[in-house]
């Protein structure tokens, strides 16, 4: 069975530049979810600069789903005329979202322990937008229950799949993965399912690969931004890929130069620059040292002289 592989949307990280910057250097992915765009209420025309991160010509490399945060089925249905009108057939309805500064609002994973407002949401909208629907979510905001409660709802309607990361809103993305929660969603499901979820190296793919035989789509964010040769491991069978380090260098300048271009404040890259590293680190053995380095630096010429330093010295690829 084909296996089609999802870069998961990560807040502030997997934006259009690192998007079409990823598809320069590896290969694996099929198509992103994009970090969430919020709709705005009381507004009758959508702003293009609310849709950069969407807009097609900043989109060339990879294929992608835009992905909606809201609870207002009157914005929702603007925003998705709006996105349909630049091409997307398709979009995403976010109601996983842990931070609990959305979940208070009744955004995101917040959403879910609400089933009569979200089947009162997706009455609204269905019927009238013109793309097709999928959702990506959790198995509730405090308890397993709440997903169980909603499949029922969600199979009332023709959603194109449903993204399932097997944790609830209040672990945020610590603990166990409740892989049992996730086979039962499995077995109540008239649709699609997409597994999300720790998939941070080729074993851990090949072990839930072989617990969920049905399964053929899988979505990965973490475990692609320490590794970014995973995908295309997963998709061979097996890592054949030399001289990951020199690799890794040319993609983080890339990077680094294309924010650069588009950032205007020095303070606000070198913040970006601590996010990107928080996870790059983890590639390398003692990656914690230069983690701890620039975390403790402000200024654009003291990052590049450590990051170069760090690659010219010898370091040990672990991922």
């Amino acid at each position: 069975m084909k296996i089609r592989l999802y870069l998961a949307p990560i807040q502030g990280i997997t934006d259009a530049v690192y998007r079409n910057t990823f598809t320069k250097y590896f290969d694996g992915f099929d198509v992103a979810v994009t970090p969430f765009i919020s709709t705005t209420p009381q507004i009758k025309r959508i702003k293009q600069s609310h849709l950069k991160d969407v807009l097609p010509e900043n989109n060339i490399n990879m294929p992608i789903i835009p992905q909606v945060m809201s609870n207002s089925p009157n914005d929702f249905i603007l925003l998705a005329n709006r996105l349909f009108d630049l091409g997307y057939k398709d979009i995403n309805w976010n109601l996983g979202c842990p931070y609990p500064i959305v979940a208070k609002k009744k955004r995101g994973s917040g959403l879910l322990p609400y089933p009569d407002l979200i089947e009162s949401f997706l009455e609204k909208t269905v019927p009238v937008i013109p793309n097709r629907l999928s959702i990506k979510t959790r198995l509730g905001r405090s308890g397993v229950g709440e997903i169980l409660r909603l499949i029922p709802i969600f199979n009332q309607y023709p959603l194109s799949e449903i993204i399932i990361h097997p944790r609830t809103g209040k672990q945020m993305y610590e603990g166990e993965t409740n892989l049992d929660a996730f086979r039962d969603c499995l077995l109540l499901s008239d649709h699609p399912l997409v597994y999300n979820g720790d998939i941070n190296d080729i074993d851990t793919f090949r072990d839930l690969s072989l617990r969920f035989k049905e399964v053929n789509r899988w979505m990965i964010g973490r475990g692609t931004l320490v590794n970014p040769f995973l995908p295309a491991m997963i998709k061979i069978g097996k890592d054949i890929f030399p001289e990951k380090i020199k690799k890794i260098k040319i993609f983080h300048d890339d990077l680094f130069n294309q924010y650069q271009r588009e950032t205007k404040s020095s303070s606000r890259l070198v913040e970006r620059m601590k996010g990107f590293w928080y996870y790059f680190s983890r590639s390398f053995q003692d990656g914690h040292q230069i983690l701890k380095k620039i975390h403790g630096t402000e200024k654009i010429e003291h990052y590049r002289e450590l990051v170069d330093q760090y690659f010219t010295t010898e370091i040990k690829w672990v991922a």
